[in-house]
C-alpha cells in the first residue's frame, strides 16, 4: 500500500467554533504509540465520520477524546477547558458515549437502562424525579422506543438495542455524541435507521456527533466532515465530496476504485475494481 502523508494543518476558523479540539495528541496502549502529534477539531452542531481502514487509530482517537484512554503528551478541549482537569461527573453531563457492542445487565428493562443516562445528574440515593421521568420519557420517544419501555433488553433486535443506548445517551442531555462504530453487526436496513436518526437528532436539537464508521459511502451521506485515518495519521480531513477520491481510495484503503456523484444527492459513491470486475462499456460510463 502506498504511504500517505499528512495533511497540513489550516485552521483558519480558528478554535472558537470547536465544541471539542484534540491538540498534540499522543495516545496508545502501554509502550506502542498509535496516534503521535495529532491535532483536529470538531465544530458544533457538525457530524463528523472517522475513517479509514483497521487499525488506523479511529476507536484509539475516539476513546481519547472521551478520556476513556490516557493521553501520553497533548490534550483534549471540550468548550475550551481542558478534559483532563474535569471530574467524571462533569464530562458525563456535557459528552456522551456510545462504545462497540455495549452490554446491558442481565434483565434490565429498557425504561430502567434510558433511565441511568440520568445519573449523571443526580444526587447519590436520590429517586428519579418528575424532571428526571419526563427526559427519559422524552428520549424513548424521540428514539422511537417508547413501545419497548418494559420489555428487557435482550429481547430485543440489534436495530432496536443500538437504538434504545442510543436514547440512554439522550437521556443524557448533552451537546455532544460520540459513537464507535454504532452500525456494527446490524443488517443494512438497521444500519441506515441508526444513521437516519442520528441526523435527525443533529437536525432537532443541534447535537454534535462524532463517530467511527467503516462504510465510506453511509459516511459520505451522513456527515459533514471525514477525518480519514491511515496508520495512526490524519492524511484528509474536509467534506466528503472534496475528501474521496479515487487515489485517496487507492492510497489509504489499497483499493482501486471508481467514485461517481449520487444521482439524487450528489454525494460520492465507490465503485470497486477488482482484479475480476469487468470494465464499464462507453454506454455504462454516466
Amino acid at each position: 500500500m502506498t504511504a500517505v502523508p499528512p495533511i497540513a494543518e489550516d485552521r483558519s476558523d480558528g478554535p472558537h467554533s470547536d465544541i471539542l479540539r484534540a491538540e498534540a495528541i499522543r495516545v496508545g496502549y502501554d509502550t506502542r504509540v498509535v496516534i503521535d502529534g495529532l491535532d483536529v477539531g470538531f465544530p458544533v452542531g457538525s457530524i463528523t465520520a472517522l475513517v479509514g481502514p483497521n487499525a488506523s487509530g479511529k476507536s484509539t482517537l475516539l476513546k481519547a477524546l472521551a478520556r476513556l484512554l490516557p493521553l501520553q503528551a497533548g490534550q483534549v478541549l471540550l468548550d475550551g477547558a481542558a478534559l483532563q482537569t474535569m471530574s467524571s461527573r462533569v464530562i458525563a453531563q456535557r459528552l456522551g458515549v456510545l462504545p462497540q457492542s455495549p452490554l446491558a445487565p442481565e434483565g434490565i428493562t429498557v425504561a430502567d437502562l434510558v433511565s441511568r443516562g440520568r445519573h449523571p445528574h443526580g444526587r447519590l440515593l436520590r429517586r428519579s424525579g418528575v424532571d428526571d421521568l419526563r427526559v427519559v420519557a422524552d428520549a424513548l420517544v424521540v428514539t422511537g422506543t417508547a413501545e419497548l419501555a418494559d420489555r428487557p433488553v435482550e429481547s430485543l433486535s440489534g436495530g432496536q438495542r443500538q437504538r434504545v443506548w442510543i436514547a440512554m445517551a439522550l437521556a443524557q442531555q448533552t451537546s455532544l455524541l460520540l459513537l464507535d462504530e454504532p452500525t456494527t453487526y446490524l443488517d443494512i436496513a438497521h444500519q441506515i435507521e441508526v444513521l437516519d436518526l442520528l441526523a435527525d437528532l443533529r437536525a432537532a436539537a443541534s447535537k454534535t456527533i462524532v463517530m467511527v464508521l467503516h462504510d465510506l459511502e453511509q459516511a459520505a451521506a451522513y456527515a459533514d466532515r471525514l477525518l480519514v485515518l491511515s496508520e495512526g495519521r490524519l492524511v484528509a480531513e474536509g467534506p466528503p465530496r472534496e475528501v474521496l477520491t479515487e487515489q485517496l481510495v487507492q492510497d489509504v484503503f489499497g483499493l482501486r476504485s471508481r467514485i461517481i456523484p449520487d444521482p439524487d444527492t450528489g454525494t460520492p459513491l465507490i465503485l470497486p475494481r477488482g482484479r475480476h470486475s469487468s470494465s464499464p462499456t462507453p454506454q455504462e460510463i454516466p
